[in-house]
């Protein structure tokens, strides 16, 4: 059976749960040990799908097609293990499947109520992915902050696992804030003292103290919170800003977080970590070579949450090319005929990124031209290659008035239209086209020199397609359809060969990048971006 290792936050939210967890795991699995991590969020929505971007950042989907939190990003990312519908719920989930078993009489006319029925079911989901016996350890990552009113049941079901399961099954990390007044001079260790009050009042009591800090703790820190929160020293850490999360692994290496968690867990007779390749990855991604600088064409950039996936794409490929990459974020909103040269005259290359709804779409349009145009390398992710095929069809087909029926539901040039499967469906909440498809690439096309390969798989997230009745009109003015899903004949990638670097893809690459295995499609648009910069300094000379 599974252990089961469970993160809490106090003080304040985003101090990176999510992050601490992931780096856990990366430790665990480098001496050998078989790792998931899943996350349960407080709020009420069944899962991320319908939330705003502003409100919640990305929504990252798994390869069976769940929308879930962006922090699965993280745990992918870090393990390079797929996650999965099991791997994040909600409080709306929650209650969505008990409210459904009382629909159907399965509580036998009982009174519905948080405790049992509510905290039963979250147990369930806790120890669901740990009883299929795939992973000896399962991390559960509980979202918001202890005291919220919202995470209460969740920690009552961690209270009851500790008191259920045997005592080295079970493991409560708690990640706190310890402040640092630059007035007084001093580190503070008074709210990590009351979250972890707030927390064991609860009855729950954390075996693990995680501190976030600006400066150095240093034992007598460290020897305080251990004294006041009942723990003991060697079971503070220390977690201190890193320039890259990337950083994070090591860091809780050196404060050896996995050799006090193995020893909580009883765990015994597994090697030091393996952690070569990270640290090579690390060494490239601090000392590059060289530089470009990519222009992000987006409408949600005041979030960087929002484009969460396609920022560390960028890392991944930066260090794949060993050139840093500078990501500058160009809202599509403020992009018009009178500024887009200036906008756009200094950049390496140019990516249009995904987004719903009519916002800042002739922006993204005026950005694709700009592209085209000027031989400046070009990558398009959903809307982002719709609106390629948009301006390709406008400019250089002639059809002036060519547009997706996303935008304007009316146009006569339905370039991009809605998915027949998805005409019928009412229901917002995870219907549309989600999770992993094939696409079948045409040899010798830029796509097939990108993945060398004639059959892929990547992740979905749309409900709008290529209109294929235009597509002949396509490929005769030179904008190809280099990649089609075999089944439906759905187009995938666009790409115009005569230019030096111009893609579209219907997919999101993004969501399989790791820092192993970087996407390709990021790697060889980094390469091109780096090639045009060496051209443009080169001429320059």
């Amino acid at each position: 059976m599974a252990k089961y290792i469970f993160v809490t936050g106090g003080v304040t939210s985003s101090l990176g749960k999510g992050i601490i967890a992931a780096s856990l795991a990366k430790l665990l699995q480098a001496r050998g040990l078989k790792v998931t991590i899943q996350k349960f969020d407080p709020y009420i929505n069944v899962d991320p799908g319908t939330l705003n971007p502003y409100e919640h950042g990305e929504c990252f989907v798994t390869e069976d097609g769940a929308e879930t939190d962006l922090d699965l990003g993280h745990y992918e990312r870090f393990l390079g293990v797929n996650t999965s519908q099991l791997n994040n719920v909600t409080t709306g989930r929650i209650y969505q499947t008990v409210i459904n078993k009382e629909r159907a009489g399965e509580f036998l006319g009982k009174t519905v109520q948080v405790v049992p029925h509510i905290t039963d079911e979250i147990k369930h989901r806790m120890q669901l992915i740990g009883k299929k016996g795939e992973f000896d350890i399962v991390i559960t990552e509980l979202g918001g902050t202890v005291g919220d009113i919202e995470s209460l049941p969740f920690i009552e079901a961690v209270r009851q696992l500790q008191w259920e399961l045997p005592e080295e099954d079970v493991l409560v990390i708690h990640l706190t804030l310890v402040p640092y007044l630059k007035a007084a001079k001093e580190l503070k260790t008074k709210p990590t003292q009351h979250s972890v009050k707030m927390l064991s009042e609860t009855g729950v009591h954390p075996d693990i103290i995680v501190c976030r800090t600006e400066e150095i703790l240093g034992n007598d820190i460290k020897n305080k919170i251990a004294l006041f929160c009942n723990v003991k020293p060697e079971a503070v850490i220390e977690a201190m800003d890193a320039s890259t999360i990337y950083e994070v692994p090591l860091l809780m290496l050196r404060e050896k977080l996995d050799v006090i968690t193995m020893k909580k867990l009883g765990i015994t007779g597994y090697p030091e970590p393996n952690l070569d390749n990270w640290k090579l990855f690390l060494d490239k991604l601090k000392y590059p070579k060289a530089k470009v600088t990519i222009g992000l064409i987006g409408k949600y950039i005041e979030l960087q949450d929002a484009y969460k996936s396609i920022l560390e794409s960028f890392i991944h490929a930066g260090a794949m090319n060993e050139v840093k990459v500078r990501v500058l974020d160009i809202h599509s909103e403020f992009i018009n005929e009178q500024n887009v040269d200036e906008k756009l005259g200094g950049l390496d290359g140019l990516l249009v990124a995904p987004g719903f709804g009519n916002r800042g779409i002739e922006g993204k349009i005026l950005a694709v031209k700009y592209a085209r145009e000027n031989g400046l390398p070009f990558f398009g992710i959903c809307l982002g290659m719709q609106m390629a095929v948009i301006e390709f069809a406008r400019n250089v087909l002639g059809i002036k008035d060519a547009h997706s029926t996303e935008m304007n539901p009316e146009t006569a040039n339905a370039v991009i239209n809605m998915m027949e499967e998805q005409k019928r469906i009412k229901m917002m909440g995870g219907t549309m086209r989600l999770g992993a498809y094939p696409c079948e690439i045409e040899e010798g096309s830029l796509a097939h020199k990108v993945y060398n390969s004639t059959l892929i798989s990547e992740r979905h997230r749309h409900r709008y397609e290529f209109n294929n009745s235009y597509l002949v009109q396509f490929e005769n003015a030179g904008m190809n359809a280099s990649g089609t899903n075999p089944e439906t004949g759905l187009v995938e990638i666009i790409e115009i060969p005569e230019h030096p670097f111009f893609i579209g893809v219907q997919y999101h690459p993004e969501l399989k990048s790791t820092v192993e295995r970087p996407a390709p499609l990021f790697v060889s648009f980094i390469a091109a971006a780096k090639k045009y910069n060496e051209e443009k300094v080169g001429n320059k000379r």
